[in-house]
């Protein structure tokens, strides 16, 4: 049967992420996370995993080693290392084992990309910039390091813009005479993406925000730059020099390319509130042509963390692309032939979510977590047979029982079909105490597979509890109507699809209609506090990064303004009152549900103030009422900050909604 999960078991997990298939198909670099207690840090490093059965092994030390990329010949490994000073490049001879540090650039590096000739190296690095139209070099320190930055058409963000570079690893030096030369051939009050090389090397792909108003409109484009200018540009008005590449005014979030003539992009071509799709474009005349229209799914590309998925893979020999896309809660592999068709599923079903994934010739491997699983790398074919196992990162907590989730439809009163998951001790009967865990995004999902980060689920059913989590109205995965149908309604649309499905359990004999809690984070945090606007059915609320109050918000979130037209359909200024409408600080006069509410400090997408006003707010009324705020936490330390931040968080969800349902032992 195995123990219970520990909260502190969180340090014995190790995640891999990141697979990188080598071009002889046989080994696979990849990176596993884990958290160090000493460090009281996230942890990443590389690893080898190979696939005719030798046991893997770690590559590097860190501290923070992500990003392996194999050069074309298969002999050298490109990654990133942040060792606390800064994201550089960094090159492991595989066979030696010999570690050069090839960047040592002030505001960081992203992603690398090896030349098709394995000589050159292009990825996008920090430029400091400082405002109107002044160029800076990227390699002297910054004048004002850290200075926050908002301009038009700037986004809230730090004096560092990212443009592509490209670094001559072997060979003769573009210039000067430096052992590993970097030539930047971007510049701007813009950010570009990681770029992609033509098949002859001789040009670069990447998507960037050039529209003046990107702040507002969030649009992102493809261009074309050329990756051995006679002249290196010197600064803003050189974007002249790159080619724009199908529509000017979506937002395409990253490009490949599938052919000298042709440039595979996701995303969309408007800025609306929907799916993101696969589109293929033409170099020459900029048509785009979507691929995955038929699927009526997102794609997941694996580019924000709580997002499963994995970059496109070009296989079959240019003939077929390989992406991932999330079906009810599940993230999938599925394939689409790059000439159009049906997209047909390559790896999945129930339980499995794949997190990453590289494919070479015939062969793929991916990172994929299941119910009793974190994640592990399997390898398979590219038509998903012959799967094995390459690894075993779960060894360390094979002595862990995990409860594993029940899945569940209801069927709301307007005939809306709401998918979720019940997990509780198989073994209990009767009612429970019940706590309904709302997801953030609003566009994200639950899924069944084994879950690292929400640990409090696993040691509340063992305290003998029910935990229940929907994928309501907005959620990804059940079709683009289904996923913009809280447009312009957050909260008035999908409230029913939660408390409905509450109203079914108690009369099914599962919940304890009188130990009742909520909890919820982001999308989640503000849905938490709608409820208990809303209802008085809750004994314990904890919402976490919330956001109460539309307008405030409009103005302090990072992409306030675009997520106010993207989400509410307007500015707050032009329809205040929807605004007010909308927020849960409207109505918390009528909130007496004792609240705990966790908040990071640093949060630039929720900011405190919103968790401060429903603070004082609550206090003011004298409802029970406390507020954490973790120091140096982003909006997304639930899942990837400090160990010490992530267990409190979990210990206190446990304490708080115990001592107020009259649970705690």
């Amino acid at each position: 049967m195995g123990r219970p999960l520990r909260l502190d078991d969180l340090y014995s997990f190790e995640i891999p992420e990141s697979p990188a298939l080598a071009p002889d198909t046989r080994r696979i670099a990849y990176v596993v996370a884990t958290v160090d207690r000493a460090s009281d840090r996230e942890v990443r490093r590389l690893w080898m995993a190979f696939t005719d059965g030798e046991p893997a092994h770690r590559l590097t030390d860190g501290p923070d080693d992500t990003a392996p990329v194999w050069s074309p010949d298969g002999n050298h490994l490109a990654f990133v290392r942040d060792d606390g000073h800064g994201a550089q490049l960094w090159v492991l001879a595989v066979e030696s084992g010999k570690l050069t540090a090839l960047t040592t650039i002030p505001a960081g590096v992203g992603r690398p990309a090896w030349s098709p000739d394995g000589t050159r190296l292009a990825f996008t690095a920090g430029a400091t910039w400082g405002g109107d139209d002044a160029p800076a070099d990227p390699h002297l320190p910054m004048a004002t390091d850290g200075l926050a930055y908002q301009s038009d058409g700037s986004p809230w963000r730090r004096n560092v813009r990212r443009h592509v570079h490209v670094l001559t690893l072997f060979g003769p030096g573009a210039f000067g005479g430096a052992r590993y030369p970097i030539r930047q051939l971007t510049f701007g009050d813009w950010d570009a993406s990681a770029p992609s090389w033509s098949p002859d090397g001789t040009r670069l792909a990447f998507t960037a925000d050039l529209d003046p108003d990107a702040d507002l409109t969030r649009t992102r484009a493809v261009y074309i730059v050329d990756a051995d200018p006679d002249e290196t540009p010197s600064g803003p008005t050189d974007a002249a020099a790159l080619r724009p590449i199908g529509p000017a005014d979506g937002h395409l979030g990253s490009v490949q390319w599938l052919d000298a003539r042709t440039l595979l992009a996701g995303g969309r071509t408007d800025t609306r509130t929907g799916h993101d799709s696969l589109w293929r474009l033409d170099v020459d005349t900029g048509r785009a042509s979507n691929l995955t229209a038929a699927l009526d799914r997102s794609i997941m590309r694996g580019t924000a963390v709580g997002y499963p998925g994995a970059p496109p893979q070009v296989v079959d020999r240019g003939g077929t692309v390989l992406f991932c896309a999330r079906d009810r809660g599940y993230t999938h592999l599925f394939s689409v032939p790059v000439d159009g068709g049906t997209p047909q599923l390559v790896m999945g079903g129930p339980g499995r979510v794949v997190s990453g994934a590289s494919a070479v010739g015939t062969r793929m491997a991916l990172v994929v977590v299941t119910p009793r699983s974190f994640g592990e790398i399997v390898v398979a074919d590219i038509a998903g047979r012959h799967e094995v196992t390459c690894t075993s990162h779960g060894a360390a907590i094979a002595d862990v029982h995990l409860h594993e989730r029940v899945e569940h439809e209801f069927t709301i009163s307007d005939g809306t079909v709401v998918h979720g998951w019940l997990l509780r001790d198989p073994a209990a009967n009767g009612a429970q105490p019940m706590l309904l865990d709302i997801h953030g995004g609003p566009h994200n999902a639950w899924n069944g597979s084994a879950d690292p980060v929400h640990l409090y689920h696993q040691v509340l059913a063992d305290l003998g509890w029910t935990i229940l989590t929907l994928n309501p109205r907005a959620s990804d995965g059940y079709g683009e109507a289904f996923y913009t149908a809280t447009f312009g309604a957050w909260g008035r649309a999908d409230i029913r699809d939660f408390l409905e499905p509450i109203d079914e359990l108690i009369a099914g004999g599962v919940a304890d209609p009188t130990r009742l809690a909520v909890t919820g984070y982001s999308y989640g945090g503000f849905m938490t506090c709608y409820l208990t606007a809303h209802d008085d059915r809750f004994a314990a609320a904890v919402t976490g990064g919330p956001v109460v109050d539309l307008i405030s918000d409009a103005g302090t979130c990072d992409e306030g303004p675009y997520l106010s037209q993207a989400e509410i359909g307007a500015s707050w200024w032009s329809n205040p009152d929807l605004f007010r409408e909308l927020s849960p600080l409207s109505r918390v006069a009528q909130v007496r549900t004792p609240t705990l509410i966790l908040q990071g400090d640093d949060d630039a997408r929720c900011p405190k103030g919103q968790a401060q006003q429903w603070f004082t707010a609550l206090r003011e009324r004298r409802v029970p009422t406390r507020l954490v705020l973790y120091p140096d936490a982003s909006h997304g330390f639930v899942f990837s900050g400090r160990g010490s931040h992530r267990t409190d968080f979990n210990q206190r969800v446990i304490d708080w909604v115990q001592r107020y349902t009259g649970t705690a032992g």
